[in-house]
Parts: structure tokens; sequence; C-alpha cells
């Protein structure tokens, strides 16, 4: 995915970390030999990383979306469908038909703290594991 190299490398951090916990969701999904990428850009609003698990019904199971809205101070939202994630210290946001018109849950991150990029690595695993 070379448009999806050129963005990491063109994308200045703001110190916040968000880059940083991105690359490390990217980096998991990529571990996975079954899940497909699929990046859509829309600069100046966001840059969405769909993960698809190879024969899955669901259009998706994780979508890693960098909101672009000011590239200098982007942040992510990680969103999952509601019925295969738990979200057990409340972090997250349910999202009434908000992931392709089904239930979403998702989990905003301004800053990429090691506690918040390892609970959302926690839910991107769940999701995994869910995709059907």
């Amino acid at each position: 995915m070379e448009e999806l190299k050129k963005f990491i490398e063109e994308w200045k951090d703001s110190g916040a970390k968000t880059k940083d916990s991105f690359i490390i969701f990217k980096d998991l999904l990529e571990s996975k030999g079954d899940v497909e990428l699929e990046l859509n850009a829309r600069p100046g609003i966001s840059y969405s990383l769909r993960g698809k698990k190879k024969g899955q019904s669901r259009p998706l199971f994780v979508l890693l979306d960098v909101i672009d809205d000011d590239p200098s101070e982007r942040w992510l939202s990680v969103c999952f469908y509601g019925d295969t994630i738990n979200d057990p210290d409340e972090q997250g946001d349910f999202v009434p038909g908000g992931l392709l018109g089904e239930d979403g849950h998702c989990f905003d991150l301004d800053e990429g703290t090691e506690e918040t990029t390892l609970y959302i690595k926690k839910r991107i695993e769940e999701a995994y594991d869910q995709a059907k």
C-alpha cells in the first residue's frame, strides 16, 4: 500500500503521539495474515484505514479514521461494530447507526498514551476474533 506508506511518511505528528498509536494499530492489522487493508484518503477530512478479515461478510471489522480537519493536530477515531467488542472501562462512545448504517462503538484518541493505545489494541484483537 504505497499510498498508506506515503501518508505515514508525510504525517508530521504534533507531539500527541497519535501517529505512533496509528502505526501500532496498523502494524497489528498487518501482522494478521488474513487481514486486508484499504485506505480511503480524503485530504482535509480524513484518512480511513479499513481492516477486513478475508472471507468476512461485513465490509470491515475495524475502521481507523485519522481526522484531518487540521493536519497539524490530527486525531484518531477507531470504530467497531457495536456487537463485536466490549468496553469494560467505558472509554468509547456508542454510535447508533454510525458505522456503515450499523450500530458502532468508537474510541476517539487525541493523545496516544500507552494506556489508551493498549486498551484500543485489545479492542482490535477482540473485533478480529469476532469477525465472520
